[in-house]
């Protein structure tokens, strides 16, 4: 018994000893992760968003003495091309902004890291905008705004938007060989038609509990088909003009469309502004729903903040990515650009449900798709371009065009991406 409480007093003294060891060693690690503590920051922001990162910035500094030093570049090609060079070479940010379909590609080549960041940090945001900066089960940054194609009317030609595209389409028929159109879509790009097509029953690859089979592509199957199929139909029946087919289609739509030509278009965010200074009283909605009932599944595009695999402050820099998303800084970059930060207790904000264009995006988000952020994403958009014109010039059956566009697509990841 003795010999028992003895060991007792013995172990619990090691065992004070060690944790009193431990606990120094931790605040010696704390210390020295205090010393290691930037004196600056930089982070490389989308043209023109600035506005919006300043206020964060300058909060930032004051709670943290951290200087942060910001850059505006253009956000898709610019950043990208840029990081590749600057971040080997040490000369990169430490933040860096990217449209969410580039996170894949950049995280195999070793230029962005992955991020560790608490549930309750994850949970802030919807499930959409965390799956789009995941990649390979890892999650390699937060989301910052959400964008998607929507419903665009002029008010002086159209007074309120149709619910079905059944409805459109008789509507539109009424319009023909007035010189004005009903509506119009660019769907001969497969960004735009992806939405008729998924809303359809069409996948682009096989998938199974969110993860993505690259090898199997699903482009040609029987949904696929039924919304090419539907797609063919209007430019067919001519309610489409031929000038919206090609390179130039997409200027070729927005122009009739400014012009008071048109009275709805497939569009999005990005042509709120010109369509405004255009003098047109635009009107936004969701898509109407298909024929099948279902609504339109349009891609989901997400902007977030990565952090540069080559930065010396990982954790500072984690810390900034937090920062720069959380319910505060997301609530001034709406209020400053219009952009929808998809922060799950903001969305609900009337701040953003009492406003028409807002609202309607974040409607229509809620039935998209987040657009792939594979690799092996890179190898669909041509062949559908091409299988999509085929089909909308009537050179091509639907089916035929998309099983020559999936064998394309497979080939090319095959030979590429080696899947």
């Amino acid at each position: 018994m003795k010999f028992f409480k003895k060991s007792i007093l013995l172990a619990s003294t090691i065992a004070l000893l060690t944790a009193c060891g431990i606990e120094e060693k931790l605040d010696a690690k704390e210390k020295s992760e205090v010393e290691r503590k930037p004196k600056k920051l930089i982070v490389w922001e989308e043209k023109g968003k600035s506005e919006a990162l300043i206020p964060a910035i300058k909060s930032f500094e004051k709670k943290y003495g951290i200087q942060v030093e910001y850059k505006e570049l253009e956000l898709s090609a610019e950043i990208k091309e840029k990081i590749r060079l600057d971040g080997p070479a040490g000369t990169g940010p430490d933040v860096l902004s990217l449209p969410h379909d580039q996170i894949g590609q950049l995280a195999l080549e070793g230029l962005i890291k992955p991020i560790k960041v608490d549930k309750k940090t994850i949970n802030q945001f919807t499930k959409q905008a965390i799956e789009s900066q995941t990649y390979d089960g890892k999650l390699y940054g937060l989301p910052k705004a959400i964008e998607t194609p929507v419903f665009l009317y002029n008010k002086k030609l159209m007074r309120e938007p149709p619910k079905t595209m059944e409805e459109l389409y008789k509507v539109s028929k009424q319009f023909k060989g007035h010189k004005q159109y009903a509506f119009l879509a660019p769907w001969d790009n497969f960004y735009f038609a992806n939405a008729v097509i998924a809303g359809m029953g069409g996948e682009i690859f096989k998938s199974k509990n969110r993860h993505v089979d690259a090898s199997k592509v699903e482009l040609n199957n029987s949904g696929a088909v039924k919304g090419a199929s539907y797609i063919k139909k209007w430019y067919q029946e001519e309610l489409f003009p031929k000038g919206i087919i090609g390179e130039n289609g997409g200027s070729t739509l927005e122009g009739l469309f400014s012009e008071g030509r048109v009275a709805s278009v497939m569009s999005g965010p990005w042509a709120f502004d010109s369509y405004k200074q255009a003098g047109i009283d635009l009107g936004v909605s969701t898509l109407p729903t298909l024929p099948n009932g279902k609504p339109m599944k349009t891609f989901i595009g997400v902007k977030g903040w990565e952090v540069n695999s080559f930065t010396k402050y990982s954790k500072w820099s984690t810390k900034l990515v937090e920062y720069l998303t959380n319910y505060e800084n997301a609530k001034i970059r709406y209020q400053k650009t219009e952009e929808i930060p998809p922060v799950v207790s903001l969305l609900n904000d009337p701040l953003i449900q009492e406003n028409e264009k807002s609202k309607a995006i974040v409607t229509q988000a809620s039935t998209g798709k987040v657009m792939p952020n594979i690799p092996e994403m890179n190898e669909v958009w041509g062949p559908m371009v091409t299988a999509l014109q085929l089909i909308a010039n009537g050179r091509e059956n639907p089916k035929k065009a998309l099983n020559e566009a999936a064998e394309t697509i497979h080939d090319q990841i095959q030979a590429n991406h080696g899947s």
